[in-house]
């Protein structure tokens, strides 16, 4: 959930202008939160990852049917409800493919209230994960190396995925860091102090032409925030 303001609009299926050398990928953009569901695949491979399935899972599922694609893992960065909604329709349809999130936001995916689902009006219950991810576990899965960072202060146990083998690196990073803002903190869970802390310390250490993928908005670099993010970027702290 982003700083921005939250407006409902229809779902919105693109292909982002961003290039990825050696990544195709395609973001299913859900009603009501503006949440981008990634779905990413090396070329002339047909295995897949699904990354933070949204509200509209159906529409993920028609992408994955016209391109020929399955998915070999999904991945959640975090447990609010918005990222976590879709996970029950995939494991339905591909019961054997792994579910993995970020050890301190397991209990959200079968918690409406903590999920933050309730709230709204309707309760969201995720499968159980199949595996638990740590601050620097390593993935192996459809083709990419993905080293997982543990980001909290959007959530308690946020993570982030780095493409370990792609140049520029491509961070699908979730609502840690967007263009020109960061993940609200006035959440359960929530702590700036913590947030802030962690982007510098485990993205503003990654090179400025790193393509940061967020779970809302568009794509940006870490460079750009750097330079320009007015809360963590080095305009915040002028003066």
């Amino acid at each position: 959930m982003a700083l921005a303001s939250i407006a409902m609009r229809a779902v919105e299926i693109y292909n982002s202008h961003v290039k990825l050398p050696q990544i195709e990928h395609t973001v299913v953009v859900s009603q009501l939160f503006e949440e981008n569901a990634y779905i990413a695949w090396r070329p002339g491979r047909a295995d897949c990852l699904i990354v933070d399935p949204g509200l509209e899972p159906e529409a993920i599922v028609q992408q994955l049917h016209q391109r020929q694609l399955v998915p070999a893992a999904i991945l959640n960065t975090h447990g609010h409800a918005d990222h976590i909604a879709g996970n029950a329709t995939l494991k339905h349809l591909w019961p054997h493919v792994p579910l993995m999130i970020g050890r301190g936001d397991a209990p959200m995916l079968t918690d409406p209230v903590l999920n933050l689902s309730a709230q709204f009006g309707f309760a969201i219950s995720s499968p159980t994960a199949d595996r638990l991810l740590g601050d620097g576990d390593l993935l192996h899965v459809a083709g990419f190396e993905l080293l997982v960072r543990e980001i909290p202060g959007h959530s308690p146990g946020h993570v982030v995925f780095i493409c370990q083998q792609d140049r520029p690196l491509v961070v699908f990073g979730g609502d840690v860091l967007f263009a020109g803002s960061v993940g609200r903190t006035d959440l359960p869970g929530g702590s700036f102090s913590q947030l802030a802390k962690g982007i510098h310390a485990k993205l503003f250490c990654l090179p400025a032409d790193t393509i940061v993928l967020p779970g809302h908005g568009p794509p940006t670099t870490i460079g750009h925030e750097q330079q320009t993010n007015p809360f963590v970027g080095r305009s915040a702290f002028r003066g």
